[in-house]
């Protein structure tokens, strides 16, 4: 059981880590910038959202897997990655949980003022001191926010992840396995320790971004 939340823990660190990275860069590409089919790519991104996580599990598998054969009947190439484990998960639940993490980032930036950039760029800031001291402190608190909700949200996926896990099962798989058994106290010991951390981080979420605000 604690070796399966170090998995977890393990795979939200990442897929949170990713997720924030690229979510910030997709917030910057739609609320800044205007380009052709820049409508149909929003809503390309915000499919996954509509995907039951089953499906998105499965879809993503049996695409993985094709382009795992083909690599290793053609090029004779043995690609691990594309194969069901912990890299996989990952991109698994990136795939998603980016989107989620896009929408709060972007709806912090669509708020900014940009008259402060504007200023910085007059007094002859450069678009690098301008990000690193005007942009990205105003968006901390929903980097800080969506960074929580992806890190909580990928460590107790279970649809997306049950169909791209391994042998290394994470926490959710781990405990929908013991429950086939019965309920024993250390689900329940588990069960209540996950209602506690979430409740903690969403706190700290809130406080933050009250904190930022003020």
């Amino acid at each position: 059981m604690l070796e399966s939340v170090g998995v977890s823990a393990f795979i939200a660190f990442w897929v949170t880590a990713l997720s924030i990275f690229v979510a910030t860069t997709n917030a910057f590409l739609f609320e800044r910038y205007d380009f052709r089919f820049k409508e149909f790519l929003y809503m390309l991104m915000l499919l996954p959202l509509v995907i039951p996580g089953v499906i998105l599990g499965i879809s993503i598998l049996i695409s993985s897997n094709s382009m795992a054969n083909y690599m290793d009947e053609v090029f004779n190439l043995e690609v691990e990655f594309l194969r069901p484990g912990l890299v996989l998960v990952i991109l698994g639940q990136f795939a998603f949980i980016t989107t989620i993490a896009t929408m709060v980032i972007g709806a912090r930036l669509r708020k900014m003022d940009r008259s402060l950039e504007e200023a910085a760029y007059n007094l002859g800031a450069t678009k690098t001191s301008v990000l690193r001291t005007i942009t990205l402190p105003y968006l901390r608190p929903a980097m800080i926010g969506a960074g929580i909700v992806a890190f909580l949200m990928s460590f107790e996926n279970f649809n997306t992840t049950l169909m791209l896990t391994s042998s290394d099962s994470p926490l959710t798989i781990t405990m929908f396995d013991r429950l086939r058994e019965g309920s024993t106290p250390e689900l329940n010991a588990v069960s209540l320790l996950l209602m506690i951390v979430s409740g903690v981080l969403a706190l700290i979420s809130v406080f933050v971004q009250k904190k930022e605000d003020s």
